[in-house]
């Protein structure tokens, strides 16, 4: 039976940073993964480019059941250790906008310089590699973890679940690190998508299903008191309901039942703007709210408010002008329901953090078992902060094993 200091599952971002880490402080790493294909999820994020981290993130940018969790691993690993490993691998990137870091060429080259760290490592890689079956040993020197594999036996006295999330199920996503988690007693907490479009009832949505691809920066908004939660993003209406970074951002913390307020003007007193123009301009109702709204979403929303766009703006009464004026500020819609796995970009919840250590990622339930990346229920905004979670949780979890007896 072949032994290994460290055997990690899952060849995704933060257990191929994981391995290439361990390996380099001289630990024998083996890295299993059942798919052909290592890190898809990286190959196909960012459109091809990978949003690999955000210049500004904070445990203020994570949501998990246990929020103080993430914060000692996003401290001791920080955006900045990772773009100077980026910039040593001649890894060319630009940001586009707030704070978000893209490769310039390709998602690939992130791919790439993840395999060059484990090879510097002297990580051993097997995939396709299934997992059929964990066992915890204990006693003398055979404690720790023995793994039925599509490649044999192995064993060693630490093993990473570095396995994800259920997103993109076509990518090989799977629950295979929540399975484990159970079998060695973890509480989960509920999986659900986020970082996903919303959809609505079909009857409900026809006067918007139109407006399919119109987009617009958004105020948008859920929840109440305490726990509301506020974006500022752009939107994008679909067939079948809305998508955009607003409502990507929004419905990690939406749920079931609630409503959303969306103000499709923000820092625009449209009520204000519409009762100068009909002081000051002979033009038509739908030219003048047209300059304020894109054309379409412009004329659905005065058919909706039963307006007629074609009346000059002095026969428009004040009343008119502010009743459609407040809805298009303080929209409210309630959604049925999203996406789902398929669409999905991060999965909120997973493996309780309150049965982790901050310092390390070790269980403690399990000596020696450790959870990193998505599988956790830390999941960040979008913009590059679940990167980020996964290299900082990684490099914990490495360091850890480095100083490991």
């Amino acid at each position: 039976m072949e032994t290994f200091d460290v055997v990690i599952v899952g060849a995704g971002a933060a257990g191929l940073f994981c391995a290439g880490r361990a390996g380099q402080a001289g630990k024998r790493v083996l890295l299993l993964d059942h798919s052909p294909k290592v890190a898809e999820k990286i190959r196909i994020s960012g459109g091809g480019r990978a949003n690999f981290t955000n210049r500004e993130v904070t445990p203020a940018n994570f949501l998990s059941d246990n929020p103080r969790f993430c914060r000692s691993a996003l401290a001791r690993f920080t955006p900045s250790d990772f773009i100077e490993l980026v910039q040593r691998h001649g890894i060319a990137f630009h940001e586009k906008h707030k704070g978000q870091l893209f490769c310039d060429r390709s998602a690939e080259d992130l791919i790439t310089m993840l395999l060059r760290e484990c090879d510097a490592g002297g990580v051993v890689r097997r995939q396709p590699c299934g997992v059929k079956a964990i066992r915890q040993r204990s006693g003398g020197e055979t404690s720790g973890f023995e793994l039925d594999t599509d490649a044999g036996t192995v064993q060693a006295p630490r093993l990473v679940i570095a396995t994800g999330g259920l997103p993109v199920p076509k990518i090989g996503a799977s629950d295979f690190g929540l399975r484990i988690a159970q079998q060695f007693g973890h509480a989960i907490v509920a999986p659900r998508p986020a970082l996903v479009p919303l959809t609505f009832d079909a009857q409900q949505w026809a006067p918007f299903a139109a407006l399919s691809g119109v987009a617009l920066p958004v105020g948008i908004s859920t929840g109440a008191g305490k726990a509301r939660t506020h974006f500022l993003e752009d939107l994008l209406f679909t067939h079948r309901g809305l998508s955009g970074p607003a409502v990507l951002q929004i419905s990690s913390f939406w749920r079931p039942g609630q409503a959303l307020q969306i103000d499709l003007a923000p820092g625009v007193d449209l009520g204000a703007r519409l009762l100068t123009a009909k002081q000051s301009s002979r033009r038509q109702l739908g030219n003048e709210f047209s300059a304020l709204l894109p054309t379409r979403l412009a004329d659905a929303w005065l058919l909706g408010a039963g307006l007629d766009a074609q009346r000059p703006m002095p026969d428009c009464k004040d009343k008119d002008l502010q009743a459609v004026a407040q809805r298009a500020r303080a929209w409210e819609l309630t959604p049925t329901g999203d996406e789902g796995w398929k669409k999905a970009e991060v999965m909120a919840g997973g493996v309780d953090t309150r049965e982790l250590s901050s310092q390390t990622l070790e269980s403690k339930r399990v000596p020696g078992l450790h959870f990193i990346g998505e599988v956790v229920d830390v999941t960040g905004w979008l913009g590059g902060y679940n990167f980020q979670w996964a290299w900082a949780s990684a490099a914990a979890c490495a360091d850890a094993l480095a100083v490991d007896d």
